[in-house]
């Protein structure tokens, strides 16, 4: 028997205090945006193409009146990509923009987000601004994450490796092949650790890490850890990353990737992971 006053396990209710606090955080995430030069999108709940960002396991979906398969939105970051520039880039030349809007994932989560997506660019420390300059304005000082998928990928082709024992971060699978190269990037947190680790693992690992270390020295934060081998979930994700997170709770990620040969970045921050943060201050 379902009651009148339940909801759906994984979805939302705010009221009252977590009502206002929901909407502070996003009158703060859009006015910074804006100083940075994003504008705002509002793009469809329904799509025909997230198949491209998301596992279809978790996808709620369903049949249009063509009998086309479409689902409730489950990513934002491609499909503003894609509205842009196959559906509004004749008419427009703008690359920067920002959306404030929840997701929705098989069988009934809702997932409010901010995010922005820079077309046309790899200047991911711009994002990076952006994320921390949303999290100082909320005064949360939180730790900064920052990895790069493709080493992670490079690992799992040249030994072999299911590329599953870094997305479920199997450290301790990893370890025990017992390379004493895989092991020190295991255990490596410190940028400053890089230069000597570069000099034990293979060469296609080298640019890499130094993209890491040159990433890190730009970045003006004082808690920032690197996880060479992390391994983003997303489908998009192919280089550099980043994630803010407080006490095992992602706050927001981003990273750079490539749609159809175009170079973007963008990030999302999770709202209700903020809030739930911020209610516990």
């Amino acid at each position: 028997m379902i009651y009148e006053h339940e909801i759906p396990k994984g979805s939302k209710l705010y009221f009252g205090k977590s009502a206002k606090l929901k909407r502070e955080i996003e009158n703060i995430a859009g006015q910074i945006l804006e100083e940075f030069g994003y504008e705002e999108i509002v793009t469809p709940f329904f799509s025909y193409h997230q198949t491209k960002s998301i596992s279809t396991k978790e996808l709620v979906r369903f049949s249009d009146e063509k009998n086309h398969i479409l689902s409730l939105r489950a990513d934002s970051t491609l499909d503003v990509v894609r509205l842009i520039t196959k559906r509004l880039g004749r008419s427009i030349e703008h690359d920067k923009w920002f959306y404030i809007q929840p997701v929705f994932r098989y069988p009934s989560n809702e997932i409010y987000q901010v995010g922005a997506e820079h077309i046309n660019s790899d200047n991911l420390i711009e994002s990076i601004k952006i994320s921390q300059k949303i999290f100082e304005k909320l005064n949360l000082f939180i730790d900064l994450q920052i990895s790069n998928i493709k080493i992670p990928q490079i690992i799992s082709k040249e030994l072999g490796l299911d590329i599953s024992l870094f997305e479920k971060g199997n450290i301790e699978k990893i370890l025990g092949y017992d390379i004493k190269w895989l092991s020190k990037l295991a255990y490596l947190q410190k940028s400053q650790d890089i230069e000597n680790i570069i000099k034990i693992v293979p060469d296609s690992l080298k640019n890499e890490l130094v993209k890491i270390k040159e990433l890190c020295d730009k970045i003006e934060y004082k808690n920032i850890i690197v996880a060479p081998l992390y391994y983003a979930k997303m489908r998009y994700y192919d280089d550099m990353y980043f994630r803010f997170f407080k006490d095992n709770k992602t706050l927001a990620t981003g990273g750079c990737y490539t749609w159809e040969n175009l170079k973007a970045v963008g990030f999302a921050g999770y709202i209700d992971e903020i809030i739930e943060i911020k209610e516990y201050i």
